[in-house]
């Protein structure tokens, strides 16, 4: 401010425009004008506030998330210039009741959406969630039984001690335990048997494949009935660390008959995001389905199966029901375990009795016909004690839609 010679105090500093100065000569009159001018400015300061917060968000979203994203999706695109995107699924989860909870149980890297390829490294790139489940479950869905009419839990259990005491198909001459090569009329239960029908056994002309899949050496009866038959003899023990090698030539080199090719490799219930091509490069991978086996060793048929999964069996057969590889197994052995639900199989006990019998029923959809049942040790399901009930039992089915 300054004084003028011969007049009163002016306030024409420079912070006050000079419209407000012209109208306004003193400061006190013009009170009412700069305090509406104040108030004008202040609601536009905060409305160019509001519309800063936006970017501001987004930025700091960015600075967080960026160092997290795999490499292969930084730069837009994935193996070979293939673009890459991140889809996430919001549509709403529904289930039946005894269906395996789809989050129960799942491996990390498959929740990342990562597969891991040879020697750890990861391969994949992450894809919708909907994608997934039709490749893992192929043309046909597990279809749920309907429920018993009190829905107790001993309803239905009675319903799968019924269908496992009760073989679908009589047998006349059976091989068992590797005992003999000549087909034996039935005698004492043993513990699994094939059944020696002319009509079910492999031709003369054709190859003759068979699979075991077991960790504590209980497939060796087994091995020995179907090497003595000829069969081309393939053993899976992840455990085991006498292999015949883990890729395809050296697998076959010197496979004939009787010859038994031995992988350290397991049975798996995902599917696979690896080609076909790939699949029959290497076999060294931890654990495959077994379409994804068969592909790999060239198998289009496999003629007898033993499994021994140690609760993993229900979520197996449900892939194989799935996928329809069982329209091209011909006979299967293999030890159903009740002591617990299994591994990725949720809910209350009514609600896994059910999902079993279910898939049992599914067996049977895909052409498998019971033949033969053994009861193992124990008498406990899903952590009761039950005297007329085992903890484990040994099945054995032919297919005979084939």
């Amino acid at each position: 401010m300054r004084k003028e010679e011969g007049a009163v105090l002016s306030w024409d500093f420079p912070l006050v425009p000079r419209e407000v100065r012209a109208l306004c000569p003193e400061r006190r009159r013009c009170a009412p004008v700069l305090a509406r001018r104040s108030e004008a400015m202040s609601r536009w300061g905060d409305q160019a506030g509001l519309l800063l917060i936006p970017p501001l968000l987004l930025a700091l979203q960015l600075i967080v998330v960026w160092p997290r994203l795999p490499s292969a999706h930084r730069g837009g695109t994935g193996e070979q210039g293939e673009a890459v995107f991140s889809v996430i699924s919001i549509e709403p989860e529904t289930r039946q009741r005894g269906q395996p909870a789809r989050g129960a149980g799942v491996r990390q890297d498959e929740k990342e959406g990562v597969q891991r390829g040879d020697g750890g490294r990861s391969e994949g790139l992450y894809e919708d969630e909907n994608e997934m489940n039709s490749r893992q479950m192929g043309p046909n869905t597990l279809e749920m039984q309907p429920w018993v009419a009190n829905m107790t839990f001993a309803a239905e259990l009675n319903r799968i001690l019924n269908y496992i005491n009760n073989p679908q198909l009589n047998c006349s001459k059976v091989f068992s335990s590797g005992e003999a090569l000549e087909p034996e009329p039935t005698a004492a239960p043993p513990r699994w048997l094939l059944c020696a029908e002319e009509w079910l056994l492999p031709t003369m002309t054709g190859p003759c494949i068979a699979y075991s899949f077991s960790m504590d050496g209980g497939d060796r009866h087994f091995q020995s009935t179907v090497s003595r038959l000829g069969c081309e003899v393939h053993s899976f023990d992840p455990s085991s660390s006498n292999t015949s090698g883990g890729h395809l030539g050296n697998s076959l080199a010197s496979n004939g008959g009787g010859v038994v090719s031995r992988h350290k490799m397991w049975l798996e219930w995902r599917g696979s995001r690896k080609s076909k091509r790939k699949m029959r490069r290497n076999l060294g991978s931890v654990s495959l389905t077994l379409a994804d086996i068969m592909a790999a060793l060239g198998h289009h048929t496999v003629h007898f199966l033993y499994a021994d999964l140690l609760s993993a069996e229900w979520r197996v057969f449900q892939n194989w029901i799935e996928s329809g590889t069982l329209q091209h197994v011909h006979h299967v052995v293999a030890t159903v375990n009740l002591q617990w639900a299994g591994f990725e199989v949720a809910g209350t006990d009514q609600e896994v009795l059910l999902y079993w019998f279910s898939v049992l029923q599914g067996l049977q959809a895909s052409g498998l016909r019971l033949v033969h049942s053994s009861a193992g040790k124990g008498h406990t399901v899903l952590k009761r004690t039950l005297s007329d009930a085992h903890s484990s039992y040994t099945l054995s089915w032919v297919n005979t839609s084939l």
